[in-house]
């Protein structure tokens, strides 16, 4: 009996269990499109897929970002087998640029009120001068060309989909519903959701309907690894890294054996490159914060009146400017940092010059440039040559006077293994002498 009963539950268990629909996987993007982003859009593509998941909502707030990732991204959304919504939320957020075209390739593509969506004209970053009007007019062919076949493959607005890439048009969520550019508007997450339930979509030439009534939403995070790499592609943190490791590097150079400004300097200046590969560097920039740290190390070892620190500070913020070249201000590094940066490594290098210049200045106290100011006892009558006592030792001595023995003397100058001296002469003018004990 007690069998039978536990067979029943097990079975109403397992009903239950294939009743409940596959959840509906959340993830968000915050922040410029960057090669970590699609790593982490593409993985949970792939782990959705295994598990069966009803829908992935990526929930997008991006300023926009690299080509080369959001084409890794769009490429990912349109092989994936779960059905992918992007929703431009909350309220304030926009999908521009890059965000633009990726929420286009979505199967669905909402956006809450108060949000906008495009300005997806391509811009050139890196080193290099602008270019001509010829290699400008294919980018934007090339990305006029590739935004109207996802917004056609998409059911979507193509001709309001390429003015966004032409003439960098963005619209409000409304205006966009109207022009057919997104699917719908909805209020919030849960908004969303109830709209999207029993929502049809044609897939790969097969209709899906969306069975969300009462799924589970399950938020997927980055992980600590993928927090830190997002982290350090800022600018920012990248050019921060960037001079933590030449500063590190440096004071281990400098100072050998010392290990922890060695070991710092290396992780900094290794996690700096690897950000470094996700913005668009100009070297020139990078060069001339090489040639600042050098003239700021010059001031210490000659002394320029300060002309050498001058040109450091000028270097360093022109190389701090030129770092990161980009019209896009999320690509580059802010005035308050750079500020800051330049400020306290010029305080830094100023003192330890102001430091080196006084101990170039002091009198030597070891060796025998050292001897040069002591006193001693003379130990013999010198004329011109004899014996005198100094700071513990017996010197060979000659001066230019008649020095008695018992004086006082002072030394002026060590000539090989020989010591030149005078007289000290007392109040009155007269040999100060002093009593041997």
């Amino acid at each position: 009996m007690l069998r039978l009963v536990f067979l029943i539950l097990l079975l109403f268990a397992s009903c239950g269990a294939l009743a409940a629909p596959p959840p509906v996987a959340l993830v968000e993007v915050n922040g410029p499109i960057n090669p970590v982003v699609a790593g982490f859009i593409g993985k949970n593509l792939a782990e959705a897929a295994r598990r069966g998941d009803r829908l992935l909502l990526i929930e997008m707030d991006t300023p926009g970002g690299l080509d080369s990732a959001m084409r890794v991204i769009v490429k990912d959304i349109l092989a994936s087998p779960v059905p992918v919504a992007v929703f431009v939320a909350p309220s304030g957020a926009r999908a521009a640029s890059a965000g633009a075209v990726i929420a286009m390739a979505a199967d669905i593509c909402a956006m809450a009120p108060g949000t906008n969506i495009g300005a997806a004209h391509p811009v050139t970053m890196g080193m290099g001068e602008k270019p001509d009007k010829v290699m400008q007019d294919k980018l934007v062919n090339d990305a006029e060309a590739y935004v109207e076949g996802i917004a056609t493959r998409r059911g979507r607005n193509a001709g309001v989909a390429k003015r966004m890439v032409r003439d960098s048009i963005s619209l409000p969520a409304v205006k966009a519903l109207e022009e057919q550019l997104i699917d719908l508007v909805a209020a919030d997450r849960q908004d969303l959701l109830k709209q999207l339930d029993g929502r049809s979509l044609s897939r790969n030439g097969w209709e899906t309907v969306l069975q969300l009534a009462g799924a589970q939403v399950v938020r997927h995070d980055m992980g600590t690894r993928e927090k830190i790499l997002n982290t350090i592609s800022d600018p920012n943190v990248a050019y921060l890294l960037m001079m933590l490791g030449f500063f590190g590097l440096f004071f281990e150079l400098s100072n050998p054996g010392v290990i922890l400004p060695g070991v710092i300097g290396g992780i900094s200046m290794i996690l700096s490159l690897f950000a470094m590969q996700t913005l668009p560097v100009n070297y020139t920039g990078v060069l001339l914060i090489l040639l600042a740290i050098v003239l700021f190390i010059a001031e210490i070892k000659i002394v320029s009146q300060g002309m050498l620190t001058v040109g450091g500070v000028i270097a360093m913020v022109l190389g701090s400017l030129l770092l990161f070249e980009s019209p896009a201000p999320y690509l580059r590094v802010s005035w308050q940092v750079i500020l800051l940066t330049v400020l306290m490594t010029t305080l830094f290098f100023a003192f330890a010059a102001s430091r080196a210049y006084k101990a170039h200045r002091a009198r030597p106290v070891t060796g025998t440039e050292g001897l040069v100011g002591e006193s001693g006892i003379a130990d013999s009558d010198i004329a011109p040559e004899g014996k005198v006592f100094v700071r513990g030792e017996y010197w060979d001595a000659v001066a230019s006077e008649r020095i008695t023995k018992g004086e006082k003397v002072t030394v002026t100058a060590v000539e090989g293994m020989r010591i030149r001296v005078r007289t000290v002469y007392d109040a009155s003018g007269g040999p100060e002498a002093v009593k041997p004990s």
